[in-house]
């Protein structure tokens, strides 16, 4: 994806700064999976604990606590030169209490990439990241850390992947976008009608 109409910086983040913090270490080859049950199907993600243990503790840390039963994906940000490409973002009600942000897992540390299928976490500045995810439909190179490249340039923070379901994910993308949001750089992406997830559990 690249010409750049949705910029790197604003392309992720919808509303709300919810958080999560390190809870369990996990063994350098373990891989949990997590089912979401949405309205539109079943999605199947496997997480990196050994490359991404901070986001993947955390992201994990709100499953267990159930923060994702009824959350939304509630925006679609789909490629203007490949509307089959994009990315799909979900986060809590605003009910749910954040837990404290995480440090910022670069790609750069990780060696994870933003292909198509990972599973990444949404931030505002590095460190503030929390519960907002985010799926990739198509590869999205210009979502990794680009050093040298000028102003914030750590990208987002890949901690897993899509090992079922992605043809659920290709629905939500495709959903009618149009919603209300106060965000003018996501004017058209978000959803009229976001898709609730009903239930998240480790599989």
């Amino acid at each position: 994806m690249s010409q750049a109409p949705l910029s790197r910086r604003n392309l992720i983040l919808g509303a709300g700064l919810m958080a999560a913090a390190p809870g369990l270490a996990w063994g350098q080859g373990a891989k949990p999976r997590v089912t979401l049950k949405t309205a539109l199907g079943t999605i199947v993600l496997e997480l990196e604990a050994g490359k991404a243990p901070l986001t993947v503790n955390n992201f994990l840390r709100y499953v267990d606590a159930k923060a994702y039963d009824g959350a939304t994906f509630f925006r679609a940000a789909r490629a203007e030169w490949a509307p089959t490409e994009g990315t799909i973002v979900a986060q809590p009600g605003p009910n749910v209490r954040p837990f404290a942000p995480i440090r910022h897992e670069s790609t750069t540390q990780t060696g994870l990439k933003h292909l198509h299928g990972t599973v990444s976490l949404g931030r505002f500045a590095p460190g503030t990241a929390t519960n907002t995810f985010f799926i990739c439909l198509g590869d999205q190179p210009f979502l990794d850390a680009q050093p040298g490249q000028p102003g914030d340039n750590l990208g987002y923070a890949a901690f897993g992947k899509v090992v079922s379901g992605l043809s659920v994910a290709q629905r939500i993308l495709a959903q009618p976008t149009g919603g209300e949001t106060k965000f003018a750089d996501q004017k058209d992406q978000w959803l009229k009608k976001p898709v609730v997830i009903e239930t998240m559990r480790r599989a």
